[in-house]
């Protein structure tokens, strides 16, 4: 039998509300949960003074005290920023409205800063849209107005000027890699969401935004051309404006720092470039804005990388580049380059109706004297125009004649000439169907490789030669004539 306890009198215990002092780190922690409020941490805070009888702040009083302490705990550590070494760059968050004066449409123009970290000298200019053009079109407008290039750009991870945005590692696009190529110069991104990565210009959209945009509210502008004018006239009212706790001004303090150590200015500037994936078809051709392009023959249904300049278009396979052609605004038409053609697409595009009346002067046979004015003038734009199709018309034209072909022939032996049907022949026409040779397939291109029959007498000659002692006509059909099959 166990010994007898006497039972428990301590009163039962209960879950205490936190403290929720307005010093203490817990106020911090618990504002970081969803929902959580100083409203809420404040009766909290009043409810569990009150238990223990004790007066508590009120609610004004509690949040001064609270954010008194909050700010003694953030640390900014002050950074040297060498001479000419880092350029920090960054769009403002307020736009100008332009104006369009033929449709009054109204576009928001984007606002870029650049500043320079020794001298806090400044540029800004305005953009249509914030693309990656648009951002290196800007960067160049700011060395130029410089005169030199540092050795960092310092801009923030936008998704324009950096194909995959990291922590630690950014893999940036293509044309900021051909501009840090051209220009020689590094681009360091900014940590993602780390605004202290790049104070400078931080600031320096502020003054932007304090000392020109608002100096411009009440004006309106309907280019960009004019906007950016406008914006060059304050700029450099505010490079001259005084500092307030250091002796000069932005501009006096560029040329004693950063101007004497910038790197110079590559002899061109960088053409702005757009870069597109495409598929090669079947046909060699890859097809940009509706135009198409020649690629090597060996490069089809592979994918290909096409960077596009206002005047040239470069194919790129491989990180090679396979060909170049000049930009056309032309659709529906194509630029193939013979190279890029196979041999036998080669060969066949070089017979032209100019090198076939050349090459029948130059015969044994003269040519018939429909050629020389067909394919002289290409009156019809049909097969009898088409070189190969000529050439093999005239083959069946100089076979039935009883003419061989000379050895440079510019023809196989694909193609049998036979004659056609008795649905085409003329009234003349006394002979029967030829019968096709079983081992010897029909040719299809009948309306080429056939002989035309002009007259009744030769359509009689051909009979007899085909089939001597043959002169009996067809037996009349329902309708006329039987046709023969």
């Amino acid at each position: 039998m166990l010994p007898w306890k006497p039972a428990c009198t301590a009163r039962p215990c209960r879950v205490r509300a936190p403290s929720s002092n307005p010093t203490s780190p817990s106020s911090t922690r618990e504002l970081k949960r969803p929902g959580v409020t100083l409203q809420l941490l404040w009766e909290e805070y009043q409810r569990s003074l009150a238990d223990a009888g004790s007066q508590a702040y009120k609610y004004t009083s509690f949040c001064v005290k609270y954010r008194t302490w909050v700010t003694g705990l953030k640390r900014s550590m002050r950074q040297v920023h060498p001479a000419g070494e880092r350029l920090f760059i960054d769009y403002a968050g307020q736009t100008v409205p332009l104006i369009d004066a033929a449709t009054g449409e109204i576009s928001a123009a984007q606002i870029f800063v650049a500043v320079l970290g020794a001298s806090n000298y400044t540029f800004a200019c305005a953009t249509p849209t914030q693309t990656a053009a648009d951002w290196v079109g800007a960067i160049m407008d700011a060395l130029e107005f410089m005169g030199g290039v540092p050795r960092l750009i310092v801009p923030d991870q936008a998704r324009a000027l950096i194909a995959r945005p990291d922590r630690y590692e950014t893999t940036p696009g293509r044309l900021v890699e051909e501009f840090c190529d051209h220009y020689d110069v590094a681009m360091l991104p900014a940590r993602p969401a780390h605004p202290r990565d790049k104070p400078k210009v931080e600031v320096g959209v502020q003054i932007v935004e304090r000392w020109i945009l608002a100096r411009l509210r009440h004006r309106r502008f309907f280019t960009l051309a004019e906007l950016n004018a406008a914006i060059r006239v304050l700029l450099v009212d505010l490079n001259q404006r005084p500092f307030k706790k250091l002796p000069g001004c932005r501009a006096s303090a560029f040329a004693a720092l950063d101007r004497p150590v910038l790197k110079p200015l590559p002899a061109a500037r960088m053409p702005i470039a757009r870069f597109k994936r495409a598929r090669v078809n079947i046909d060699y051709h890859v097809e940009l804005d509706g135009h198409y392009y020649s690629v090597p023959h060996r490069l089809v249904r592979e994918q290909v990388e096409l960077r596009v300049t206002s005047t040239t278009v470069e194919i790129l396979s491989r990180q090679q580049r396979v060909a170049v052609h000049a930009y056309s605004e032309r659709r529906g038409a194509h630029t193939t380059a013979p190279e890029h053609m196979p041999a036998s697409h080669r060969a066949h595009r070089e017979w032209t109706p100019a090198k076939l009346l050349a090459w029948g002067s130059a015969s044994a046979r003269p040519l018939p004297p429909w050629c020389a004015g067909r394919w002289s003038t290409g009156r019809t734009p049909s097969r009898a125009t088409d070189p190969a199709s000529a050439c093999r018309a005239w083959r069946a034209d100089s076979a039935m004649s009883g003419w061989k072909r000379p050895a440079f022939a510019p023809w196989r032996s694909a193609h049998r000439p036979i004659r056609a049907s008795s649905r085409s022949s003329p009234p003349g026409w006394t002979g029967k169907p030829r019968r096709l040779q079983p081992h010897k397939p029909p040719c299809r291109c009948t309306t080429t490789c056939a002989a035309p029959i002009t007259t009744i007498e030769e359509g009689e000659a051909l009979a007899q030669r085909t089939y001597p002692g043959s002169t009996a006509r067809p037996a009349p059909g329902r309708h006329g004539e039987r046709a023969g099959r």
